[in-house]
């Protein structure tokens, strides 16, 4: 007789010493990991676990476990995203004007390029291909001067 001797209710082994479910598991999480769909799911999953924190963490009210900006802490100044999780927050409760107060260009420019950027990428990976969104040199001129003008025209005005 070849091969090895199986009891009942024993499994046969592969060449490695794993059980064929051990193989299987081992090569889903392989596939998970690499799949192009894994990078924007998590992100959009760690999306969804901060807003549920944020909906019931006030950003308004001092005291509160969030993290401050750097640039506000060093300088005193706001940066251009600033106000950003008081955006999320008043969005999350269906506060249009106070999100607006918040972070006008965020709300207006911000938001709907994330979302385009975030639901393309998603599309991308679910479709099994990895893409990368690419602005150029004139884009990145763009949107970096927007964001030094927003912040200048925010901290002269107060």
């Amino acid at each position: 007789m070849s091969g090895p001797v199986h009891g009942p209710g024993e499994r046969t082994r592969t060449g490695t010493g794993r059980s064929a479910r051990a193989t299987r598991t081992a090569r889903f999480l392989r596939t998970a990991r690499t799949h192009p769909a894994t990078p924007p799911l998590t992100a959009l999953a760690a999306g969804l676990v901060a807003a549920g924190y944020l909906w019931n963490t006030d950003p308004h009210q001092s005291g509160q476990w969030l993290p401050r900006c750097p640039f506000n802490v060093l300088t005193g100044l706001l940066c251009p995203a600033c106000g950003g999780t008081r955006l999320a927050y008043d969005l999350l409760h269906g506060d249009l004007a106070a999100a607006f107060h918040d972070n006008a260009l965020l709300l207006v420019l911000g938001g709907p390029a994330a979302a385009y950027l975030g639901g393309r990428w998603l599309v991308a990976g679910l479709r099994g291909r990895r893409w990368r969104p690419s602005a150029g040199r004139w884009g990145t001129v763009a949107i970096v001067g927007t964001a030094v003008v927003w912040a200048v025209v925010r901290n002269l005005t107060g």
